[in-house]
């Protein structure tokens, strides 16, 4: 997004927490800086991607945060993280209470589709701050849908993002079953890939299972996965809506979180679906325990560094 940004011809300033993964844009002409509010000093728009609440609480907040920052009134405050609904609807308040444009923008699309300025924004915003946005936002995506008001891009994030934690633990768990029944996985992705299961989420992570393809060319890891659910859940829980997929599938990606340290895609959750006890009553039994047990926000070891970009108007 940042590479996007300056191939665009935005002057831009940086700043991210591990100051070596900006090395190649500081080498293209953007400026490194030492803290938020050094970066975002007189800039225009500010567009942030971290990587959960706490890392988007610490860019905005405090002594060194964003909102510390002097500027004109009428920036951009572009959140592009997948973050809780409850948090974005906290930091919208008090970024318009300084008088920022806030826009609630998490993004979808894998790395290469940032690379290529191809993702798809999911923005939540007044239509007059989203009309004002769109040439910045057009350096880093093809697409933006605006659901509305801000925080419906975030509910939707969620939700989808849920969605995929429900198709990938299922997608794994037929994996499993064929494995045992002793089916060619090879020939059971392929079969999946062109019938009415399909979809991205099943193609690439059966692909996977497969190929045993977890540890390389990591894309999207289980503890970013986890985390996303259990915003999900969250938001559910706030609009009194029961979830039990979403339950069954965070838990067998907190299971997995728990069990394996090491990066690896999301893939991985196969290893959980392996495991899992034959005896019928063994899973009514995990539906009732998930009913009574909250998820615990910090379960996820969340190992990904987080990146927040800083972007002034050309």
């Amino acid at each position: 997004m940042a590479r996007r940004l300056l191939d665009s011809g935005h002057a831009l300033r940086v700043f991210n927490r591990t100051v070596s993964r900006a090395d190649d844009l500081v080498r293209s002409g953007a400026v490194q800086c030492a803290t938020p509010r050094q970066a975002c000093a007189g800039a225009d728009a500010v567009v942030s991607m971290v990587t959960d609440d706490q890392a988007s609480r610490a860019i905005w907040y405090g002594s060194d945060g964003v909102l510390a920052a002097n500027s004109a009134p009428g920036r951009f405050a572009i959140e592009c993280s997948t973050l809780s609904h409850d948090w974005v609807l906290e930091l919208s308040a008090e970024a318009t209470r300084q008088g920022l444009r806030y826009l609630d923008a998490p993004v979808t699309g894998l790395p290469d589709a940032a690379a290529a300025g191809e993702l798809t924004l999911l923005v939540g915003a007044h239509p007059e701050h989203l009309g004002a946005a769109r040439p910045l936002l057009a350096a880093f995506s093809k697409s933006i849908i605006h659901f509305g008001r801000v925080g419906t891009g975030t509910a939707y994030k969620l939700l989808v993002n849920m969605l995929g934690a429900v198709q990938i633990a299922s997608a794994a768990e037929t994996m499993a079953i064929a494995e045992k029944v002793g089916l060619d996985l090879g020939m059971v992705a392929d079969a999946l890939a062109s019938g009415q299961a399909a979809s991205p989420q099943v193609i690439r992570n059966t692909r996977r299972i497969a190929d045993g393809y977890h540890d390389r060319d990591i894309v999207f890891t289980p503890p970013l996965r986890l985390k996303d659910v259990e915003y999900g859940l969250a938001l559910a829980r706030e609009f009194s809506i029961g979830s039990p997929f979403g339950r069954l599938a965070g838990e067998m990606f907190r299971q997995l979180c728990a069990r394996d340290q090491k990066p690896a895609n999301e893939s991985k959750v196969i290893d959980i679906a392996r495991m899992q006890p034959a005896d019928e009553r063994a899973g009514v039994l995990q539906v009732s325990r998930l009913k009574e047990v909250e998820p615990d926000p910090g379960s996820a070891a969340l190992a990904d560094p987080d990146v927040s970009v800083l972007a002034p108007k050309r």
